[in-house]
């Protein structure tokens, strides 16, 4: 993999990789100069407690532009934030970002060391972290499910390296990457791409998850996401895809309509901790199980829109976590969505119309 960076007009940061040591990236921007300007500051919420990030300028952000104008294509005519003819993975920093951040900041450790202390119901802090977008094809049409499994590996070899790179921050804490599929998951871009989150604090539900994995090891002495990745391979009847190093399967209590986690077997606690082989057998498992989800409900409906996400530990406790990907749904039927109301919603009680078993024997049959 070569690794290109450059400057847009505006100081964000861009970077190619690229799968040829050879490849040649002009990184000039001559777009014309506008520093890119944000509003955004971290709130604490005393009643959950848990941060929340303000970010009022991304009311203006793009949304849902003609194809003409795709931000993400390969364009020298000044519309796009990809400069270049062509190009294989592109991630940049983003435009409209949820979190501002502070790189080479002193002041960085101490905000972090405050963000992790219980205070006062008006707290608030200024913004930190990163927000980038990471382009996973030039090909405006297509998804990732259509990408070939060379195409993945570059991806995960990039989704490495920034989770490598964006660690070492002084303002970051845990890295999130995302990617939503389909207007029902709140995609504002057609283009194929993802985004990462690099945020200054461990959220919420991770912090969750911690708590239950540290009861489970005083109550068992066992690491609960062994436990859970045992049973479901001892089990069957939730497993999706169960492979020499990755098993997909759909959780026993799962959330949403059709959901499948993916989980190396051996325990990792983020892409950076991957071996050899584990990296070259993700690309087939991945898009496996992502065609599989695209042939859930027939061709008639269109691309099945979805959320796919890496979990990854934070960096001040990385110990017991195990890396691994979650994807879901919301559509049920071919016209019917799973949409959350008041249980969901306000208290956080998930109803499940399709039973986890019901929906892995579906994926089962799609293989």
């Amino acid at each position: 993999m070569k690794k290109t960076t450059a400057r847009l007009a505006d100081g964000r940061e861009l970077i190619y990789y690229d799968s040829r040591d050879d490849a040649a990236r002009d990184t000039v921007d001559r777009r014309p100069a506008a520093p890119a300007t944000t509003a955004a500051e971290i709130r604490y919420d005393p009643l959950r407690d848990e941060w929340i990030l303000i970010a009022s300028h991304r009311q203006g952000r793009t949304h849902n532009p003609p194809t003409a104008e795709c931000p993400l294509c390969p364009s020298r005519e000044g519309h796009s934030e990809i400069t270049a003819d062509d190009y294989e993975v592109v991630v940049f920093e983003n435009r409209f970002p949820s979190m501002a951040g502070r790189d080479g900041d002193d002041e960085a450790p101490a905000l972090i060391a405050d963000l992790r202390t219980p205070g006062g119901s008006w707290r608030s802090a200024p913004s930190a972290g990163r927000c980038e977008v990471v382009c996973f094809s030039p090909d405006h049409e297509a998804s990732f499910a259509d990408l070939s499994p060379e195409q993945v590996a570059l991806i995960l070899e990039a989704w490495t390296d920034r989770t490598a790179e964006l660690s070492r921050r002084p303002d970051v804490e845990q890295v999130f990457l995302f990617e939503d599929r389909g207007k029902e998951m709140g995609m504002s871009l057609v283009h194929p791409h993802g985004q990462i989150y690099a945020y200054p604090f461990v959220t919420p539900r991770t912090e969750r998850v911690l708590a239950a994995v540290g009861a489970y090891r005083e109550r068992t002495g066992g690491n609960l996401f062994d436990d859970i990745l045992a049973a479901e391979s001892a089990d069957g009847g939730r497993l999706v895809v169960e492979a020499e190093h990755w098993t997909a399967f759909v959780p026993h209590a799962a959330h949403w309509p059709y959901e499948v986690h993916l989980y190396p077997r051996r325990r990792v606690p983020d892409l950076t901790a991957l071996d050899d082989d584990a990296r070259a057998e993700f690309p087939a498992v991945y898009l496996d199980v992502l065609r599989r989800f695209d042939r859930l409900f027939g061709e008639d409906t269109g691309p099945v829109p979805y959320i796919s996400s890496w979990s990854q530990a934070p960096l001040s406790a990385p110990g017991e976590f195990a890396l691994h990907l979650e994807l879901f749904t919301v559509r049920r039927t071919p016209a019917k969505l799973k949409h959350l109301a008041g249980s969901e919603l306000l208290m956080d009680v998930f109803v499940n119309e399709i039973s986890p078993e019901s929906a892995a024997a579906r994926l089962r049959e799609l293989g």
